[in-house]
């Protein structure tokens, strides 16, 4: 059984892992999350009251707390999936991203390597510092390129992805300088039950529910490569469990889209599955308006997922069709979770489009 540390376990991705660690597996959580705007504990509702799960509410920068929880629980392993991820909040207000994705990358990597050094040593050997990424480090790609694959080059476009791609160096000079057993995972798009609503999908579906625009960013044909939840949480701990101390593995849902796509998908699904429209609606997809591109844009994204697939036996199990189905019934069926966070101080002041 092991002992792991989760940072960010009220997130979207986060909460998705420690529902299956506790539902799937004997092992034991340590979720450590400063509860953000997107951070909701209502999302572990289900596995909040297990005796093999433990919440502390703390910052990653805060360094006397994370040494704190590291004596105190003494961890096997740490997955950290902490982090600001929403690319229109980043140009508008890059600091929190400089500072929780790099600055609390950086606290945790020089905790973590204090207390492994101190480790005896078969704990030590068996220790992982497991770090979660996105493959937005890697750029963008013209529709005609192949997938990235875990040697492609790093190119960030938004201060996000930059965000990302300096932890991601980080951790892989702590590997190199230190010793530290780390391996890294960069996944696509992720879509599903209990995604915050400033994303696209959840907000696309809420907004279609109210009546409200659908707005689309430039031509709508970005393409994504869209990796359902609950697949992902499944391969970070086959990374965790299986993966080789020091490499890179890229997940993602062999699920290529079109923002566009995306949007015509929900919109016959809503059709299907709630066809009593807002007053004076005709067709869901009349709510759909196109808007100014923002700054940046990334045009593709795709993984290349062969190495996990080859080296851990993992591949998605959800199709696009499924995943979106199983989506839009989450939402539908559970208008309470995110009626709470509509109803608060939080505004969707942002557009939803990635």
């Amino acid at each position: 059984m092991l002992n792991i540390l989760i940072t960010g376990g009220a997130g979207f991705i986060g909460s998705a892992v420690i529902r299956y660690i506790i539902n799937y597996t004997q092992d034991a959580v340590i979720n450590v999350d400063k509860l953000t705007y997107a951070g909701n504990l209502s999302s572990l509702n289900a596995v909040s009251n297990r005796p093999r799960y433990r919440f502390e509410q703390v910052d990653i920068i805060d360094r006397t707390a994370l040494e704190r929880i590291f004596n105190q629980y003494q961890p096997d392993a740490v997955m950290h999936l902490a982090a600001e991820s929403h690319v229109d909040r980043s140009i508008d207000r890059p600091s929190a991203f400089i500072e929780t994705n790099i600055l609390g990358t950086y606290t945790l990597l020089d905790i973590a390597r204090t207390y492994w050094h101190n480790l005896p040593q078969q704990k030590k050997a068996t220790f992982r510092f497991h770090h979660i990424s996105t493959d937005e480090v890697y750029g963008d790609l013209t529709h005609h390129q192949p997938p990235f694959t875990e040697a492609s080059p790093y190119a960030p476009s938004s201060p996000y992805s930059a965000s990302k791609a300096a932890s991601d160096h980080l951790v892989r000079a702590w590997h190199r300088t230190y010793g530290l057993p780390i391996i890294i995972t960069n996944c696509s798009n992720n879509y599903g039950p209990f995604q915050f609503p400033e994303k696209l999908i959840p907000l696309m579906i809420l907004n279609a529910l109210k009546g409200k625009k659908l707005p689309i960013y430039g031509n709508g044909l970005q393409t994504r490569d869209w990796l359902f939840v609950e697949d992902h949480a499944y391969a970070l701990y086959e990374v965790l469990t299986k993966g080789k101390v020091g490499e890179t593995y890229n997940i993602g849902g062999n699920n290529e889209k079109t923002n566009l796509e995306v949007i015509y998908t929900l919109c016959e699904l809503l059709e299907e599955l709630v066809p009593n429209k807002p007053a004076g609606l005709n067709k869901y997809t009349d709510l759909m308006t196109f808007v100014a591109d923002r700054p940046g844009h990334d045009i593709r994204y795709a993984i290349d997922a062969t190495k996990i697939h080859n080296e851990l036996g993992w591949k998605p199990q959800t199709s696009f069709a499924s995943g979106m189905r199983k989506t839009v019934e989450w939402y539908l069926n559970n208008q309470e979770w995110w009626e709470r966070i509509l109803d608060s101080s939080y505004h969707l002041a942002y557009k939803g489009n990635c």
